[in-house]
């Protein structure tokens, strides 16, 4: 059984290292990491290596006679090659790395090397040679393995673990170079068994190394998403919140406007009423504007604060209803401060003091499926002929806060389903304009 290379646990073994060089070579092809690239390349040359026996054709072993060592150079430059990023030492190990680079260059020229002594010298010359070469390449082996150690991490000590097992075994199989092969073949064991062998427990090994490393990978890509994730959360909400500090002033602004108003027309009494009012409203913004959302319903109480101050303003000052779904609970929904003032704003400067008579805000809060929708509706002279007549002056005042507040609640809503749209609504027996805004009803 353990004579013959043909029996079964032979062929098994060059079977699994087939399967284990294509398996990570398409690895390889997937993801063009070069580690899979040179850890397959170590598994086919070993591959190779094992298949030299196979065959008694006299052009088959005269074939071998040129590749035996060379393949074995090979797998060991592409074995120096793989720890070196396996271990990641051009990071970790800055000199062995450059080391490892220097040995992987060296034996590629012996695989060239020894195909010339072939031609030149003969197999025999070849043997000679390897049995200078081989010790010293386990020695190396040995002392790269005792400083690699210094590099932490599980993954370093299963690929010593690996390295040791391979080399031990394959040097019981080497030393039938210098002692009598017969002690192997009379106790019924052919001496490759111990290479293949340690081939075999290497392979599973480094195998599982991969299998975690790409693991690792996967968790750190999952953990960069997540990451990503939060950076793009906290970017959103610094857009919130620089588009809520320049909102505010712009609010302001127009308040204290209305103050000096009323005190240049020497109206004391509406001046105090108004400031009592305003005083009252600035509490609430102050205290809203350290956040980026607050409930609908604070928003209402905000907004009815704020067309307190404007009624006042106004000549005759107008008629301001609410109509809200009662399937809605205020509460639990989140929005923007101040999302709405913008278009109440517009609707009373730029519509409702451009008509004589009633003037009236109709703000409808309603539920549609899965989305909120809200409507403010005025009976002002129409967005069209508004910006027909003062076209400059509406260009100049506007539309900062309604644009500042359409990107606000965008954000908030991440772009998703968000519709803001202005109509006019003017026929021939009346006029207005209707602001929709709708978002999706989602409880924050």
């Amino acid at each position: 059984m353990f004579l013959d290379l043909h029996s079964e646990i032979y062929s098994w073994i060059r079977g699994g290292l087939l399967i284990l060089f294509l398996y990570h070579l398409l690895i390889y092809f997937q993801n063009l990491r070069k580690t899979y690239l040179y850890y397959s390349l170590f598994l086919f040359f070993l591959f190779i290596y094992f298949i030299r026996d196979l065959s008694e054709a006299e052009s088959y072993k005269n074939i071998f006679l040129y590749l035996n060592f060379s393949v074995q150079f090979l797998a060991y430059a592409a074995f120096a090659m793989f720890a070196r990023l396996l271990l990641e030492t051009k990071d970790k190990l800055i000199l062995w790395d450059k080391i490892l680079d220097f040995e992987a260059k060296i034996l590629v020229a012996f695989a060239i090397l020894f195909p010339i002594v072939q031609f030149f010298g003969g197999y025999e010359y070849q043997t000679k040679l390897f049995l200078i070469i081989g010790p010293a390449l386990t020695i190396f082996t040995i002392i790269a393995m005792f400083y690699l150690y210094k590099i932490p991490g599980l993954t370093t000590k299963f690929f010593i673990l690996g390295t040791l097992l391979y080399t031990v075994l394959a040097n019981v199989s080497f030393s039938a170079y210098f002692i009598d092969s017969n002690m192997f073949l009379n106790n019924g064991i052919n001496p490759m068994l111990f290479t293949y062998v340690g081939a075999f427990l290497q392979s599973i090994i480094y195998a599982t190394i991969l299998g975690q490393s790409v693991k690792k990978i996967e968790q750190k890509s999952k953990n960069a998403e997540i990451k990503l994730a939060f950076k793009y959360k906290e970017l959103e909400e610094l857009k919130m919140t620089a588009l809520q500090s320049q909102m505010n002033p712009h609010f302001l602004f127009n308040s204290l406007n209305s103050i000096n108003n009323f005190i240049l027309k020497s109206d004391i009494e509406k001046a105090s009423d108004y400031i009592t009012k305003f005083s009252r409203l600035i509490r609430v913004i102050l205290k809203s504007s350290s956040s980026l959302t607050v409930p609908f319903s604070e928003e209402l109480g905000i907004l009815s604060l704020y067309v307190k101050l404007e009624q006042m303003r106004i000549n005759g000052g107008f008629e301001y209803v609410v109509n809200i779904d009662k399937d809605i609970n205020l509460e639990e929904i989140k929005v923007p401060p101040l999302f709405l003032q913008p278009f109440i704003e517009n609707s009373i400067w730029h519509g409702l003091t451009h008509v004589e008579g009633e003037k009236r805000i109709n703000l409808i809060v309603s539920q549609e499926e899965d989305f909120i929708v809200c409507e403010i509706i005025d009976n002002g002279i129409g967005i069209n002929r508004a910006r027909e007549e003062s076209h400059k002056k509406i260009n100049r005042r506007k539309f900062f806060g309604t644009k500042a507040t359409e990107n606000r609640i965008r954000l908030l809503y991440k772009k998703a389903n968000v519709k803001i749209n202005v109509i006019d609504i003017s026929d021939k027996d009346s006029t207005g304009t209707k602001v929709q805004i709708k978002f999706p009803h989602i409880v924050k």
